[in-house]
């Protein structure tokens, strides 16, 4: 999957941007205060991508 396409799909669920990281951005639900880290390859895994969803408390990305 596409890191952007992820990305999207993190905004439409109400996470944000926390802070970028010398390998990662972090990302954080602020409505269940969770957050996690999102690699910066442009491919990532789709396990790896359901990971992340989970992590942050959101459906996973189809």
């Amino acid at each position: 999957m596409k890191r952007g396409d992820l990305l999207r799909h993190l905004r439409q669920n109400g996470c944000e941007l926390l802070r970028e990281g010398a390998r990662h951005s972090w990302w954080h639900n602020p409505r269940q205060n969770k957050r996690s880290s999102v690699p910066r390859h442009n491919e990532i895994i789709d396990l790896l991508a359901r990971k992340i969803c989970k992590d942050l408390g959101i459906p996973p990305i189809k």
